[in-house]
C-alpha cells in the first residue's frame, strides 16, 4: 500500500520534538550528519520526495533548481531569511517557497540590544581581560571606562517587527529613537516610542550614536551601508548587525574601524565564505569588534516555533491550500509548467 504522507528531506538536524512530530506526520529523511549538504547530496536525497526543508546553509541556486526531481513541489525554508534561495528561478519552475517569519522577533531584538550594551560598556573586553590576564590588579577609578547609553541616539535601519522591538527595548535604556525605512510607521507605533522618522538615510547616519540594521536583504538594500555611507557615519559611533552580512560593505567597515572613525561594531553575521576576515579577528582581540556566532535567533523556543511553522506550511500546502508564509520574488516573471 502506498503511503499518502508527504515525503520530505530535512537538510539539518532540528530540535528533537520537531523531528519527532515530522516523523509522525510525514515520511521524513533527516541529514543525521548535520553538516551542510552539497548540491549533489541534496539532489540524491530528494529522489521521490515532495518537499525540501532547507536552511540558510543550503545554496539553492538556479542551477540546482533546474536539476530538482519533478516530484519536488515545495521548498520549506527553516528560517526567516531566504537569500540562499533563487526565488526567481523557483517561481519560474513552478515551485512554492515558504519561510518562518515573526517567530524570531523577540530573540533577535534581545540579541541586538545585548550587543548595543556590550559595545559602549566594553563587556566582552572586560571578560577577555580577566580570562587572559591572571595578574589583573583589580578595580581602579580609570579602568575599563566605557560610555553611558542614556541620552544617546539610536538609528534603526528598517523599522519592521524586529526594528520596532529593538526600539521598545532601547527606550527603556534612555536612548532616543530614530529610524529610516521605506515607509513611515503609523502614529500608533511612532508616538509611544517618541521615534523620529528620517527619509534621508545619509542624514540619519550622521546624527546618531549607534546604528542597528534590521532591513531585509533585497536588490535595493544590498550594501545599504556602502563605503561612502560608513564614512559618513558620526565619528565615534557604533554599528550593530544581526541581520544579513550583505547589508554592509564589510571591507569598508574594517577600514573605518582601523582608522578610528568608528568606535566599534558588533556583528552576528559576516562574510565568511573563506573564514572570518583576519582583520576582524584582530579588531575583536583589541576590543573594537564584538563577534558572535550567528546566534541572534538561537534559543530553543525560537527553533521549536520555527519548526512548528515549517510543519504548518507543509501541511497546508499538501492539503491543496496556499501556505501562510509563501514567498514571492521581488518581480515575478511568467511561470513555467507546474511541477
Amino acid at each position: 500500500m502506498t503511503s499518502s504522507k508527504a515525503k520530505i528531506l530535512v537538510t539539518r538536524r532540528l530540535p528533537a520534538s520537531i523531528e519527532a512530530r515530522m516523523a509522525t506526520l510525514f515520511e521524513t529523511d533527516v541529514n543525521e550528519a548535520d553538516t551542510a549538504l552539497t548540491p549533489d547530496d541534496i539532489l540524491f536525497g530528494l529522489e521521490g520526495k515532495d518537499v525540501l526543508v532547507s536552511t540558510i546553509t543550503d545554496r539553492i541556486d538556479a542551477g540546482l533548481i533546474a536539476r530538482l526531481p519533478q516530484s519536488v513541489r515545495l521548498i520549506a525554508q527553516f528560517g526567516n531569511g531566504v537569500d540562499n534561495i533563487d526565488l526567481d528561478a523557483a517561481w519560474s519552475a513552478g515551485l512554492t517557497v515558504t519561510n518562518t517569519p515573526s517567530v524570531l522577533t523577540e530573540d533577535t531584538a534581545d540579541m541586538a540590544t545585548a550587543l548595543m550594551l556590550a559595545l559602549p560598556r566594553r563587556l566582552l573586553e572586560g571578560t577577555q581581560m580577566l580570562l587572559q590576564d591572571r595578574a589583573w590588579a583589580g578595580w581602579s577609578p580609570t579602568s575599563m571606562l566605557g560610555h553611558r547609553l542614556r541620552g544617546k541616539a539610536l538609528g534603526i535601519v528598517g523599522m519592521g517587527r524586529i526594528g520596532t522591538a529593538v526600539a521598545s527595548r532601547a527606550r527603556a535604556f534612555g536612548l532616543s529613537i530614530h529610524y529610516y525605512s521605506r515607509k513611515r510607521r503609523p502614529p500608533g507605533i511612532e508616538t509611544p516610542l517618541e521615534a523620529t522618522y528620517w527619509d534621508d538615510l545619509d542624514a540619519m547616519l550622521a546624527a546618531v550614536d549607534i546604528v542597528t540594521l534590521h532591513t531585509p536583504l533585497t536588490r535595493d538594500t544590498h550594501h545599504i551601508l556602502s563605503a561612502r555611507r560608513l564614512a559618513s557615519m558620526k565619528p565615534g559611533s557604533h554599528l550593530v548587525n544581526v541581520s544579513r552580512p550583505e547589508l554592509l560593505d564589510e571591507a569598508a567597515l574594517i577600514e573605518q574601524l582601523e582608522a578610528g572613525h568608528l568606535a566599534g561594531a558588533a556583528l552576528d553575521v559576516f562574510e565568511n565564505h573563506d573564514g572570518i576576515n583576519p582583520r576582524l579577528l584582530d579588531l575583536a582581540q583589541q576590543g573594537r569588534v564584538a563577534l558572535t556566532a550567528h546566534m541572534a535567533s538561537a534559543t530553543l523556543e525560537a527553533r521549536i516555533e520555527m519548526g512548528e511553522t515549517v510543519i504548518v506550511n507543509i501541511r497546508t500546502f499538501m492539503d491543496g491550500h496556499q501556505p501562510p508564509h509563501r514567498l514571492l520574488p521581488e518581480t515575478p516573471v511568467p511561470r513555467g509548467p507546474q511541477a
